[in-house]
């Protein structure tokens, strides 16, 4: 397979391009990544794109099989800009599954948010569904979407909020429904590598049990 990924900095993206390098299933990885990346290998292809242009997406995604979308940016990074952090939250996923459909990539393979919903009253959630809801409309034939609950891992970021909730998710984790439960990074990138590879028809949801 030839993997296209974005995201390839946050937290399970940076699992993700790990595991897709050493899976020998995978001859080429491309990410499409706004500014240099530094790591090299001899299967990893480093693409710059402007992400508000159409153009620049749908050329990078020539000739792939999968594509995998770790994108999400934060309040912090937009500065509570909610038109902001639309453009990358909704935006990129979005056009990235119009441009699969329009290059024959037809599988996709995508993080979202436990409680992802178009109604919800949250800003968040309420983007998360709206995002799931557009990238299944574009009907391509394998669509799988990650929804966990807080992240664990290592970040290169300071995000304090998320850290007191891993701290009290851990604390009370007896208390806490499974589809809430924190799940590390590396986890849901595993889960990822393993939908794609089968590439079941339609679209597939996975909450905390699917991915473990």
């Amino acid at each position: 397979m030839r993997a296209v990924l974005i995201g390839a900095t946050g937290l399970v993206g940076n699992y993700l391009l790990e595991a897709l390098l050493a899976d020998d299933y995978f001859d080429q990885v491309r990410i499409l990544v706004r500014r240099p990346f530094a790591q090299t290998h001899p299967k990893l292809e480093n693409v710059l794109v402007d992400f508000n242009d159409g153009d620049s997406i749908l050329v990078a995604l020539n000739n792939c099989d999968v594509a995998f979308c770790a994108i999400g940016t934060t309040q912090q990074k937009v500065k509570g800009d909610k038109a902001a952090y639309r453009k990358v939250d909704y935006d990129i996923p979005v056009n990235l599954a119009r441009f699969c459909k329009m290059t024959g990539c037809e599988k996709l393979v995508l993080v979202s948010a436990v409680g992802a919903n178009a109604k919800s009253g949250n800003f968040y959630l309420k983007l998360k569904g709206e995002v799931e809801e557009a990238v299944i409309k574009e009907g391509l034939k394998s669509i799988h979407i990650m929804r966990p609950s807080v992240l664990l891992g290592e970040r290169t970021e300071n995000r304090t909020g998320e850290r007191i909730a891993k701290a009290l998710i851990k604390t009370f984790s007896f208390l806490v429904p499974s589809r809430y439960k924190a799940i590390h990074g590396r986890d849901v990138a595993n889960a990822m590598i393993r939908a794609a590879k089968k590439g079941t028809p339609g679209v597939t949801i996975y909450e905390y049990k699917e991915m473990i």
